[in-house]
């Protein structure tokens, strides 16, 4: 039984677009089984359809626009560097509203009804390939995993949307009683839930280096300083996820296949631009392809 597993990266997704096409098109691989969590969910239903053009140009296409339908924060350049700073109205109108986050990213949740159609939702429920995306339950302080056997068109939509919230500057999500925000919280690489499933062969893609490149600039505001402060503490779930991602698989005699990204592709996943997304699905397509020939003489 082969996996493949999409960490989370905001942006960066778009890099995991095109190792994803590399291993369906041209390594013409056949995964029962796909898994993802945050940015990971939003690509794994068209991957899994083999709607590789469709998912490039609706991912590559993003902007924050089609995310927030109250933006947080404003970004922009200064001496080549992207910064983010705070959007004190909008963030002071989402407080007087009486909601707990920064921002709120309904737009997000309108956008992934039209991007994933109720036919293809058939389709996919109706074949043999399971669809699984990550939520963090906060109030019971655990990891859910969400198939898409187990839900409507509507629930399956909504729990992709939940996977990518990434509190506090998108939307908390109120659901059965609990409180839901984005699956990297809990799981960055659901690596484990893949072997727990019965994968055999996994195809991790990671969204960071494997190893620390970066020193991150001095934090300019409480914004810079929440996106640095969770930016680590992602990344320290991730190297968790992996190393006990690498323990359970020795231990079912799994194989993993690992796709990192070769270098540094944005130190704020936050910030879409259809440029550097486009640059970075054939940056992921190219790396594929070099990767290939190196995990093809490890598999039996």
């Amino acid at each position: 039984m082969r996996a493949l597993v999409i960490s989370g990266g905001g942006s960066k997704g778009a890099f995991a677009g095109g190792v994803a096409q590399f291993l369906l098109e041209e390594n013409k691989y056949k995964y029962d089984l796909f898994i993802g969590t945050s940015t990971g969910s939003l690509l794994i239903s068209h991957l899994a359809l083999q709607k590789i053009e469709k998912i490039k140009e609706i991912y590559t296409s993003v902007n924050q626009d089609d995310i927030f339908s109250n933006c947080p924060f404003i970004s922009h350049k200064k001496h080549g560097v992207q910064t983010i700073g705070i959007n004190h109205f909008n963030v002071f109108k989402n407080f007087y509203r009486g909601k707990k986050t920064f921002g709120e990213s309904y737009n997000l949740l309108k956008f992934i009804n039209r991007a994933i159609t109720k036919e293809e939702f058939k389709t996919l429920k109706n074949g043999p390939k399971d669809i699984i995306v990550t939520v963090s339950n906060l109030s019971l302080n655990k990891t859910e995993y969400k198939s898409i056997n187990d839900f409507t068109y509507d629930e399956f939509c909504e729990w992709i949307w939940i996977s990518c919230n990434y509190t506090p500057f998108m939307s908390l999500v109120q659901k059965n009683g609990c409180e839901y925000a984005d699956g990297g919280l809990g799981s960055m690489v659901p690596i484990e839930e893949a072997i727990k499933r019965g994968a055999t062969t996994i195809d991790a893609i990671i969204l960071q280096t494997e190893v620390t490149h970066i020193n991150r600039m001095p934090s300019k505001n409480a914004f810079s300083l929440l996106t640095n402060m969770f930016a680590f503490m992602l990344d320290r779930i991730e190297h968790q996820n992996i190393r006990i991602g690498k323990y359970v698989a020795k231990h079912n005699n799994s194989i993993i296949n690992f796709y990192y990204t070769p270098t540094v592709l944005t130190t704020n996943s936050l910030i879409f631009e259809k440029e550097k997304m486009t640059s970075w699905w054939q940056s992921g397509f190219n790396y594929a392809k070099f990767k290939s020939s190196e995990i093809s003489q490890l598999e039996p």
